[in-house]
């Protein structure tokens, strides 16, 4: 081989070297904030009862709150589905839904009935698939649709030249009818979530119904992944109606979607922003709960500091052992700052929620883990609001007696196991 021809191949070899390693960096990468500052720094960031609260927090992640809006916590299938279904039946105008995990199964068929009926009603029906997390629902169900007049389309289909989008999924969950009532949180269309939260195969969810100025939020939410998905940027009155606020309620509320980018992201800053706030109480539910270093820091420094610091994650039934473990690599560092952490026992527990003070609250799809934060589209309603926190408050330590807390003696003597089990999964956590 000639030394040109040589000197041509080492160049290629290390072109695709330096492309693959760009690669894995950009599905590895995490967010940079380690701490929160404020100029005094005896007083630490504002908390949610003080008025620069939401201020910093439209500031930082761009989720802006106002009042006017009614606010209704979902638990499970059990007090999901029957107002969901209700509301999808009464639509005159619009329905958009997008929807990251689906399967073939009743709820996705119950879907189908309810959006293939208004369609033929000549209720326009828009549904957003995430094609991922949606790919086991039948061609036969997707046909259903479409020949009744729904409005079908796939976000980021898997296609080779669009391998760098693989990894940034839409884990958004939106329902919104006539533009006038919104829904998000964890749920989505599979039979898993069906029933009440205590029983196998039933897994614990919480969700949300809203009405006011934070369902256009949401709208708008769901119209960006329409957009890139369809070509199609959704304006006017059918989707965005007007309207007043003054008789839907008066609970503060905004719609935070999140989207990746590279650096610090809105959801990093709101976690942040959120549990340094905490002056009282932290009640933190979620199903994979996966801190990292930083994350663990900001949770420790609260609960150092004087904060009921709560965690209720996903137990020995969760459908994902390494994000479990994973997790469970994080406990024995929290344990001992003084992070009371818990494990929900009758089933998987998959809800996304967080309640700060009793005032400051958040319910959607957003996991505590990095694909979450820094990798996915992410949806989750938060609201200023005493009575829902109350609310957030009250399920939270219910959900504590169906739940059994780690204590750092007893985990201390897990089997050696389990021990290689935490370290492999750690891992893999950037991409979990």
């Amino acid at each position: 081989m000639s030394i040109v021809k040589r000197i041509g191949v080492v160049v290629l070899v290390l072109a695709v070297s330096a492309l693959a390693l760009i690669g894995l960096l950009q599905m590895t990468r995490g967010t940079p904030i380690e701490l929160v500052l404020a100029k005094d720094a005896g007083a630490g960031p504002p908390p949610p009862a003080d008025s620069l609260f939401l201020r910093t927090m439209e500031l930082y992640t761009g989720t802006h709150v106002e009042p006017g809006n009614r606010v209704d916590v979902l638990l499970n299938g059990d007090g999901t589905h029957p107002p969901l279904w209700r509301d999808l039946a009464s639509a005159q105008r619009t329905i958009t839904v997008q929807m990251y995990y689906s399967q073939p199964g009743a709820i996705a068929d119950s879907m189908a009935a309810v959006l293939e009926e208004r369609a033929r009603a000549k209720v326009r029906v828009l549904v957003l698939l995430d094609a991922f997390g949606s790919q086991n629902l039948t061609q036969e169900w997707r046909d259903g649709l479409t020949g009744a007049g729904v409005e079908l389309r796939e976000f980021r289909p898997k296609r080779w030249y669009e391998l760098h989008k693989l990894q940034n999924r839409s884990h958004a969950r939106v329902v919104v009818v006539d533009g006038r009532v919104g829904y998000t949180g964890g749920f989505g269309l599979a039979d898993y979530w069906q029933g009440d939260g205590r029983s196998a195969e039933e897994w614990r969810e919480t969700n949300v119904r809203f009405e006011g100025p934070s369902v256009a939020q949401l709208q708008a939410a769901f119209a960006a992944g329409w957009a890139e998905a369809s070509g199609e940027l959704l304006t006017g009155d059918a989707f965005f109606p007007p309207h007043s606020f003054a008789d839907a309620g008066g609970v503060q509320a905004g719609l935070m979607h999140t989207l990746p980018t590279v650096g610090s992201t809105p959801a990093e800053r709101f976690l942040f922003l959120s549990i340094a706030g905490a002056r009282q109480r932290l009640y933190i539910a979620n199903s994979y709960f996966v801190p990292d270093d930083d994350l663990r820091g900001v949770l420790a420094r609260a609960a150092q500091r004087g904060v009921d610091v709560r965690i209720l994650t996903a137990g020995p039934k969760t459908d994902i052992k390494s994000t479990y473990y994973a997790g469970r690599a994080r406990y024995e560092e929290l344990l001992k700052a003084g992070v009371r952490v818990y494990e929900y026992q009758p089933t998987m527990m998959h809800a996304k929620s967080m309640v700060v003070d009793g005032l400051w609250s958040t319910i959607g799809s957003m996991n505590f883990d990095n694909r979450s934060i820094a990798l996915n589209n992410e949806s989750n309603l938060v609201t200023l609001d005493p009575k829902v926190g109350a609310t957030l408050d009250s399920v939270f330590l219910e959900d504590l007696r169906f739940s059994k807390e780690i204590t750092l003696a007893e985990f201390g003597q897990r089997p050696w196991y389990h021990r290689v089990l935490e370290r492999g999964s750690t891992l893999l956590s950037r991409i979990l």
